[in-house]
């Protein structure tokens, strides 16, 4: 009997140590591996799919949208198909295909200045009035937040912050309420606030600091000349005080030169500095900004001098921890070229940012800007003839280092859709 229990529980181990081994086996990961799906470009470089030993692949039977070589899938046409793994002529695994039309951007590079106007006037601060009869705040009076948005009053759209003063001196004088339609986070709501006489400036003050636009510099990620769309920066512009995005009327970027850069160190990172003036050199409109970059429409195609022809994009699931290139510019306008390495990256089903981790490795740029610097943000990655994605925060204890985005979704909040196959031309 006590053979017997200790002859079980001798197996029971054994069986453990084999549930728990199995997949660390090399076959078992691999197969693992192997995707349910993948998307690849036609007539682009070809995709792979892990090989799994002593079985076989097979492209759907009289199927002419896949063609294979080695593990190599190549797209020969517009549409969806499938492969199929087997093992002595039994199904274990099917691959389903989608194969998209051919896509290219021209990548940026160029060092730009940003104009956003808000939505609205955009509070940013409390502060108080000296009345006849001591110290007060209408603004806090009136339950109105840093962040909130001003956007109407006494049912006038404000667009400027010009527009607010006319209304403050007639209410005050008329010892009214103004009525304040406000927006904060995603809700609107109205509320009163009744300006006061301030007797330190001898005027009617609200008790609020507003502001209606923010500048700044970043660098173009990508243009796409079929539809004039751009995308730029990588991430969200938000506010200096509020920290919160600026949700924009409408928006300008221009061509901006490039001065002089402060380099980045440990817990210090470093900064861009450039000229640019918002009424001249505009190269196109600002439409949205979002966690990604901010988007909109070039005027017309601005070249880079070093990469100014189309190149292909390379989806998430396709970049590979390696050697890459950026282009940013250190002087003037000029864009350079510098090499970096994608330390990971995730293939990433859905949007989101922070998709890379980049780390510069080239001796010029570690040398002027100590790695990755304010105003960079944006510059374009390229890897194997691809655009893969931009630049986008730097790590402050390792300036060398920082996060990247997908260029895959770039596209998808400038508004174009790299899954939209192009409509068929009709026989004539």
């Amino acid at each position: 009997m006590k053979v017997t229990e200790i002859f079980r529980k001798t197996l029971g181990i054994l069986l453990l140590v084999a549930i728990v081994s199995v997949p660390f086996f090399k076959p078992v990961q691999t197969y693992f591996s192997i995707p349910d799906q993948v998307t690849i470009f036609k007539d682009q470089h070809p995709g792979t799919i892990p090989t799994l030993a002593s079985a076989e692949t097979k492209i759907k039977a009289g199927d002419t949208i896949v063609s294979q070589d080695g593990n190599a899938l190549i797209g020969n046409e517009v549409g969806e198909s499938s492969v199929l793994y087997e093992v002595s002529g039994l199904p274990i695994k099917k691959v389903n295909v989608n194969v998209l039309d051919d896509f290219k951007v021209i990548p940026g590079g160029q060092s730009i200045g940003v104009k956003l106007h808000t939505l609205g006037v955009l509070i940013v601060g409390h502060h108080l009035v000296e009345t006849s009869s001591g110290k007060v705040s209408p603004g806090e009076d009136a339950n109105i937040k840093v962040g909130d948005i001003l956007l109407k009053i006494n049912g006038n759209d404000i667009k400027q912050m010009s527009d607010v003063a006319p209304f403050v001196k007639k209410a005050g004088e008329d010892k009214e309420a103004l009525k304040l339609t406000m927006k904060r986070n995603d809700e609107t709501f109205e509320t009163n606030l009744t300006p006061k006489y301030d007797h330190k400036d001898s005027k009617y003050r609200i008790g609020l600091y507003i502001r209606d636009s923010a500048a700044g510099i970043g660098t173009m990620t990508f243009y796409h000349p079929d539809s004039k769309k751009y995308g730029a920066l990588g991430h969200v512009i938000s506010d200096m005080d509020t920290r919160k995005p600026i949700e924009i009327h409408e928006g300008t970027i221009v061509r901006s030169n490039v001065t002089s850069i402060d380099k980045g160190s440990n817990g210090v990172p470093g900064e861009k500095h450039a000229r640019f003036s918002a009424k001249e050199n505009r190269i196109g409109s600002i439409t949205r900004n979002s966690p990604f970059g901010i988007f909109g429409e070039l005027d017309k195609q601005v070249d880079n001098g070093l990469r100014d022809k189309p190149m292909p994009i390379a989806l998430s699931h396709q970049v590979k921890e390696g050697p890459a290139k950026i282009l940013t510019v250190l002087e003037g306008e000029k864009v350079e070229e510098f090499d970096v390495e994608i330390v990971s990256t995730v293939p990433q089903k859905f949007p989101a940012t922070k998709g890379m981790i980049v780390k510069i490795t080239d001796p010029k740029l570690l040398k002027v800007t100590g790695g990755i610097v304010q105003g960079m943000s944006g510059s374009p990655i390229i890897q194997d003839g691809k655009v893969v994605g931009a630049v986008t925060h730097v790590f402050v204890n390792d300036p060398t280092s920082g996060y990247g985005v997908h260029i895959e979704w770039m596209l998808h909040e400038a508004g174009i859709d790299i899954y939209k196959s192009k409509p068929k031309e009709k026989a004539s």
